[in-house]
């Protein structure tokens, strides 16, 4: 008989969000961007790292970022809506490239506003249930400067739940509960985030900057995330053992985790 919940439904026993991959299947992951650079700032040493280490992560970009996060762009004379899509297309296929990225996808949906309707969502739903990410990554919760990124995690927050539940598209595999991390916003401290985990980038930071420096029409913030790193690079050798004997990290990213993490020991 299928198990049940407290509250009586049938529980998916079909997949283990916390277990290793099985013989021969590959882990995969999925990165939710509002605008085709967040992912890069926010996230890029993450995504490089799990696919050096065999994971599979799909980058999904909502829009382009072109009307509000390409300012450098539209100073050019002559700049029309289709080319500043276009550049920045590029930029994030060359980012992702750069990070070992081989699927990333470009949803289109405008920016500033995004256009999060039902049929974005419906999109969205579908390649959550897809890929059946093991871990998922996507904004901070709360952004008064940006209102498209805490959009953007409410958004992914409905989709995440559309993709588990066994009535919709019944016959297609729901999800398991794969972990919703919330990476780093602009200006942290007025965006209640609070990274409760930090992940140590040294390996493959040449990597991220590497896809940084991709970002053409960004350039003032080049450095900005650089020392982002450093700065969370302290937190990381802080967090594993203080000075009396925390891990050398150089570059870190810190994440906060959306829902609670279940463990065996501590």
């Amino acid at each position: 008989m299928p198990e049940k919940t407290p509250d009586g439904d049938e529980k998916n026993t079909d997949q283990n969000p916390g277990a290793q991959p099985t013989s021969g299947a590959t882990s995969r992951a999925l990165v939710i961007s509002a605008h085709a650079a967040d992912f890069v700032w926010r996230a890029g040493g993450a995504i490089a790292l799990h696919q050096s280490r065999g994971t599979k992560v799909t980058v999904v970009c909502l829009s382009y970022g072109e009307r509000g996060e390409s300012a450098r762009l539209w100073k050019q004379g002559g700049m029309t809506l289709a080319a500043v899509k276009a550049a920045r297309r590029i930029e994030a296929e060359n980012a992702a490239a750069a990070l070992g990225v081989k699927d990333i996808r470009f949803l289109d949906l405008g920016d500033y506003p995004l256009d999060l309707g039902p049929s974005a969502r419906e999109r969205l739903v579908d390649i959550i249930r897809e890929v059946q990410p093991k871990w998922m990554m996507s904004h901070s919760m709360w952004d008064p400067y940006n209102t498209d990124h805490m959009n953007t995690t409410r958004f992914v927050l409905e989709c995440r739940m559309i993709a588990q539940a066994w009535g919709h598209k019944p016959g297609e595999r729901v999800l398991g509960a794969p972990q919703l991390y919330l990476f780093e916003p602009h200006q942290s401290e007025q965006m209640g985030w609070k990274p409760d985990v930090f992940l140590d980038i040294t390996p493959v930071w040449k990597e991220k900057r590497a896809a940084i420096e991709c970002m053409q029409g960004q350039q003032h913030l080049w450095d900005f995330y650089t020392n982002v790193a450093e700065n969370r690079a302290n937190h990381f050798r802080r967090n594993s053992g203080g000075q009396a004997g925390g891990r050398a990290a150089k570059y870190a990213e810190g994440f906060q985790s959306m829902f609670p993490r279940t463990v065996d020991a501590l």
